[in-house]
């Protein structure tokens, strides 16, 4: 009876490990938005007077890699990426993608504003469009600073000197002065330091020195 308490408990343990580590993996991935909230889908909204799409895009932090899912009608409507000006006008005539699915999954690959409307140009006044602004990603920029920071800077160009008018010699260039520092040293190297050999040797000696000197303390 124990025993099978124990494997049941050791179970339990491993599906609990294993719950935690899958979510660890879902934070760190991409996130799935669906456009509206859990409940709400791509429709004119219930007061066209109100853009609401857009009240619910500020709420949310878009991020490079993250997704919208625009569920609608296939048969009544569609989406459309616009241009902004496009968005603001609600031309439905050059978009720059269409989908038209039912169940469109937009990846954000890039950030910056992204212009969405409907296909339906009647929606589209009645407020069934969206902006959706994408967070830039600081990681790359930060790594690039830093290697702008860590690179040394080119070296200066020396200048020549200008030539000297016609009939006079040219200056000729300061004597080079002599660093002191690249001066030989007049001292005598240090003693090279005693090699390993010599070093045990000494140990031993005092270990045998030791040894002799408590038999001696014992007699």
């Amino acid at each position: 009876m124990a025993e099978t308490v124990l494997g049941l408990s050791r179970k339990a343990f491993y599906v609990l490990g294993l719950f935690s580590v899958l979510l660890l993996i879902q934070k760190g991935n991409a996130y799935e938005f669906k456009v509206g909230g859990p409940k709400g889908s791509w429709a004119v909204p219930s007061d066209p007077n109100a853009a609401s799409f857009n009240k619910w895009a500020e709420t949310n932090r878009f991020q490079i890699g993250d997704t919208l899912l625009f569920v609608y009608p296939a048969d009544k409507d569609s989406v459309l990426k616009v241009t902004k000006d496009d968005y603001t006008n609600c031309n439905t005539a050059a978009p720059l993608e269409k989908f038209s699915d039912g169940h469109t999954v937009f990846k954000f690959d890039q950030s910056g504003p992204h212009y969405f409307i409907s296909g339906v140009v009647d929606n589209c006044l009645k407020n069934e469009k969206m902006v959706v602004v994408v967070m830039a990603d600081r990681s790359n920029r930060s790594s690039n600073s830093k290697q702008t920071e860590l690179s040394p800077p080119p070296p200066s160009a020396e200048v020549p000197p200008s030539p000297a008018p016609a009939g006079e010699e040219s200056p000729s260039p300061p004597p080079m002065e002599e660093n002191p520092a690249l001066a030989p040293s007049e001292e005598s190297p240090p003693p090279p330091p005693p090699n390993g050999a010599s070093a045990i040797c000494s140990t031993v000696i005092g270990f045998i020195g030791a040894f002799v000197g408590s038999s001696l303390l014992v007699f």
